[in-house]
């Protein structure tokens, strides 16, 4: 059998870093890890290519090679999905199609030939005993969990290593938590599930052994959903394997706010190479945390938190949203002011909407508020409901929240804001890559004479060259992150009416 194995590509958005990537001459920020790992439970006499569309093309000639398509996507790769597919089709070959934007959407996809639904660790298996016995069904799906401690190593031997920005790695799935507009738990289930110590030392040997070195982000949607076993068991373990290593990764993942109250599980994220998390921090006013029942996040001082996490030594980036029905409409001047007082440098800010068989999907349908499919990115200026505030009033508010918060004047006024009082552990992981002089070089060249920011560029520059040395790729790094959150912004939202 040959298995041709496609991701779709992501249009430019936010996270897609996508101008950023330019400068350090990478084609993405990650690999497939999902792909990989189900290329992973197919069978070993199989004959296996990937082919990632954010970093190569996709020839008809791959196509016709292949026997089967196997195609994984989540909900904002929507447009891309929908391309191969009819190309597979014109091309005679059979689908098979799983992953998020299939699990949540299947009726929307008639002419793929096999739906393998919800985790690959429940449902792959009886679709290829079916399909080895020539009687392979339509839809494959489970409303069951996967135990994760038999999920394989990826196949990383399957990808270019040169293409992309970091590598990924996933330890845990599930969140305690159920937030109204996550669809997470949708997905994975509230009860967090782990992998063992024993499993993520592997797959760091496996990234280690085939070469990588640099970031590795840990994909779990709360990394620090089980505490317990994360202090205990998994912190140690990468401590230990790091040391022996002599730091060859740094780390970076997704955690819920209330980390911060606990000492011991920043110290130990600091000492196993940890350096960035993302929170989903939403909003500083405390009724609409109340009403997305963002239980982590009420009842707190938010700023301190942050603060908190950012003495430890870890950069927060914060993903914020508007559009809640009890916003008020001082809310996007308190979002800028939050944002800026924090340095929080990284901010992602997005309008509400609803994904399929979220929390607040089933109450916006009861209210008759619901309009059309979320499309997957909430920075494209598209609300699938009815707002309770008005929606040119919304939309005008969170625009004026990205255009003040990405000027060059504000944004780079909060990189020094943030770099003033960020401490970072002394960095164990130093070897300078020929990378990182090109996109030094690109960086003063681009931002620093073209650009419009040159002016702040070159102040920042020169700031933290003499009074943060240690800092100073952090900031040219923050340089070339603010120019793509810039572009993707007047791109795809402030140019929009």
């Amino acid at each position: 059998m040959k298995v041709l194995l496609v991701y779709p590509r992501y249009p430019d958005t936010f996270w897609s870093f996508r101008h950023a990537l330019s400068f350090i001459s990478k084609k993405a920020a990650f690999p497939p890890l999902g792909l990989l790992t189900v290329a992973a439970m197919l069978p070993g006499e199989w004959e296996k290519k990937v082919v990632d569309l954010n970093v190569s093309s996709l020839d008809d000639a791959d196509i016709e090679w292949s026997d089967y398509v196997f195609i994984s996507a989540m909900s904002v790769q929507r447009d891309s999905t929908k391309s191969i597919i009819a190309r597979c089709k014109r091309l005679n070959r059979k689908i098979v199609a799983g992953g998020p934007l299939f699990t949540a959407y299947y009726d929307e996809y008639p002419d793929v030939d096999h739906l393998v639904l919800g985790e690959a660790e429940i449902t792959l298996r009886p679709f290829l005993t079916d399909l080895s016995n020539g009687n392979a069904r339509h839809i494959y799906s489970t409303s069951d969990w996967a135990d994760v401690s038999g999920t394989p190593v990826p196949r990383w031997d399957l990808i270019n290593f040169r293409k992309y920005a970091s590598m990924n790695l996933q330890y845990s799935r599930g969140c305690p938590y159920d937030c109204e507009f996550c669809d997470i738990t949708v997905l994975y289930g509230r009860i967090p599930r782990t992998k063992s110590a024993s499993q993520v030392v592997s797959e760091l040997d496996e990234l280690y052994n085939q070469g990588w070195r640099g970031s590795v982000f840990f994909v779990d949607d709360n990394f620090v959903g089980n505490k317990n076993k994360l202090k205990k068991e998994i912190l140690p373990a990468i401590s230990s394997w790091m040391e022996k290593k002599r730091h060859p990764f740094y780390f970076n993942t997704e955690i819920s706010l209330n980390a911060s109250d606990d000492d011991e599980l920043m110290n130990q994220m600091v000492k196993a190479g940890f350096n960035a998390v993302f929170v989903g921090i939403e909003s500083p006013n405390e009724e609409s945390l109340e009403e997305c029942r963002k239980l982590p996040n009420k009842k707190r001082d938010l700023k301190a938190s942050v603060r908190k996490i950012h003495n430890y030594g870890m950069q927060v980036q914060g993903g914020f949203i508007l559009g809640f029905d009890v916003d008020p409409a001082s809310i996007f001047d308190g979002l800028t002011t939050f944002i800026q007082d924090t340095g929080i440098v990284t901010a992602m800010v997005g309008l509400l909407n609803a994904p399929r068989n979220t929390k607040l999907y089933q109450r916006l349908k009861k209210e008759g508020r619901l309009l059309h499919a979320f499309s997957g990115s909430n920075t494209d200026l598209t609300i699938n409901f009815i707002p309770k505030m008005n929606r040119e009033t919304l939309i005008n508010g969170y625009k004026s929240v990205v255009e003040r918060i990405y000027s060059p004047k504000i944004y780079y006024a909060r990189v020094k804001t943030f770099m003033k009082d960020f401490k970072p552990v002394q960095a164990r992981f130093s070897k300078i890559k020929i990378s990182d002089v090109k996109a030094l070089i690109k960086s003063a060249i681009f931002l620093g004479v073209i650009a419009k920011e040159r002016v702040y560029y070159w102040r920042l520059f020169f700031w933290s060259l003499f009074t943060r040395p240690r800092l100073f790729p952090l900031a040219i790094t923050f340089a070339i992150y603010g120019f793509h959150f810039r572009k993707v912004f007047e791109e795809t939202v402030l140019t929009i009416k």
